[in-house]
């Protein structure tokens, strides 16, 4: 019996308007997940739905509730039948849709905060550049995020607290404190202030919160030396990583300097050849298929490091306004906006760009269908991950999975 469906049958068990417990358990074999004391494993997708022709400024949820149920309903109904069981969305879902989507379809949300990320309203100012060692930014950050943990504690459906989004690869602001230390030395006193205060609000969190975990999204592993130092109170280690198809020593270098589970919150590959300009929908399978095969390998039991307890492709699919931001919305843009030699498939270090933003979904963005939701069209990416989401990582043996892995 898959994971999916064993915690589904569990969740009918019991009051479903109470929010769930969610823990990780740690011995010898390495660290699991538990929902409800439960074993689960994150299966998930970065979620979001943007029609063609429009922005990054769409809003569903200010839609009608019987057309915001239509396009749940289609979506995730596309997502369970590929056994996809939690989502991370950048849109703040409203409490009432997280636990829609939940009870109706068993999909959880790790629920996020970008804390300032592209910016934030201080003291009734935007400023694009948040400034985490500034006073007043850190007492409204902390106010906010904070009340932000408040709304959601005892929403059914909720997974876990996420803050930031590569926040350590933000940090554009400066100061009089720092601005006269070496270039080197300014970035490591500025990711000092963003870690302790991501760190202060997950400690006030969880006196807010004793039944969900709290994390942070980082860029890769980079300062994890001060996440060590500073975020005493993480839970798991959410990290956006993006090394093509292996994670390389991401998962030893976890383990060894930080000690806890690793959950990825973006990683994937586009669907894009730079090089040919065509669509390639075998590359970006065959480097899912790599990525999950490595994550399946460093989960609990499995004689590794044991450490891996999921994660979020990138994602559930294509986004035509992430080029142009708010021009040519209505365009698929095939501009490669910048270089990864880890996708050896289309990359070349004269033309150095071959990532695709447009393109990164494991479904094509189609034409609306005759409720006017958005059709979402599967791609081979999508099938190679049902597949692969018919196996539970905690409960198939290392062989077994092999062995589907090579017949898939």
């Amino acid at each position: 019996m898959i994971l999916t469906l064993t915690y589904t049958i569990d969740s009918h068990s019991r009051d479903k308007n109470l929010p769930d417990k969610v823990t990780t358990y740690k011995d010898q074999k390495g660290w699991k997940l538990l929902v409800n004391g439960k074993d689960y494993y994150v299966k998930g997708v970065v979620w979001g739905y943007t029609p063609i022709g429009e922005s990054y400024a769409y809003n569903l949820w200010e839609y009608p509730e019987a057309y915001i149920m239509k396009v749940l309903d289609y979506e995730c109904a596309l997502m369970k039948n590929a056994g996809i069981n939690t989502i991370r969305s950048f849109s703040m879902i409203p409490p009432k849709w997280v636990t829609y989507m939940y009870q109706k379809h068993g999909i959880m949300t790790a629920i996020n905060h970008l804390m300032g990320r592209y910016g934030y309203t201080i003291g009734g100012v935007w400023r694009t550049a948040t400034n985490y060692a500034d006073p007043l930014t850190r007492e409204t950050l902390k106010r906010d995020c904070l009340a932000f943990v408040e709304k959601y504690k005892d929403v059914p459906g909720i997974l876990m607290f996420a803050f930031g989004n590569e926040s350590n690869y933000g940090l554009e602001w400066s100061s009089f404190a720092i601005e006269d230390l070496p270039v080197g030395e300014q970035h490591k006193e500025k990711a000092k202030a963003l870690y302790s205060l991501f760190n202060e609000i997950m400690h006030e969190g969880k006196k807010i919160d004793k039944n969900h975990l709290f994390t942070i999204v980082n860029g890769d592993i980079q300062y994890l030396d001060l996440i060590k130092k500073y975020c005493t109170d993480m839970d798991v280690l959410g990290t956006n990583s993006y090394r093509g198809k292996s994670f390389t020593d991401l998962f030893e270098r976890s383990k060894k300097e930080l000690g806890l589970p690793v959950l990825f919150f973006e990683f994937g590959s586009d669907a894009y050849n730079a090089l040919e300009g065509r669509e390639d929908q075998v590359s970006q399978a065959i480097y899912l298929k790599q990525q999950w095969r490595e994550m399946y390998n460093k989960a609990y039991g499995k004689g590794e490091e044991g450490n891996c307890i999921g994660g979020f492709t990138f994602e559930w699919r294509d986004e035509w306004w992430k080029y142009g931001q708010s021009k040519n919305l209505d365009i698929h843009d095939n501009t490669a906006s910048w270089g990864n030699g880890g996708y050896s498939f289309d990359y070349d270090a004269k033309h150095k760009n071959n990532m695709n933003e447009e393109w990164f979904g494991i479904c094509r963005l189609g034409p609306p269908d005759a409720n006017g939701v958005a059709i979402a069209e599967p791609r081979m990416a999508y099938y190679v991950i049902a597949e692969i989401f018919k196996m539970d990582p905690y409960t198939t043996t290392k062989t077994g999975y092999q062995s589907e892995y090579q017949q898939n």
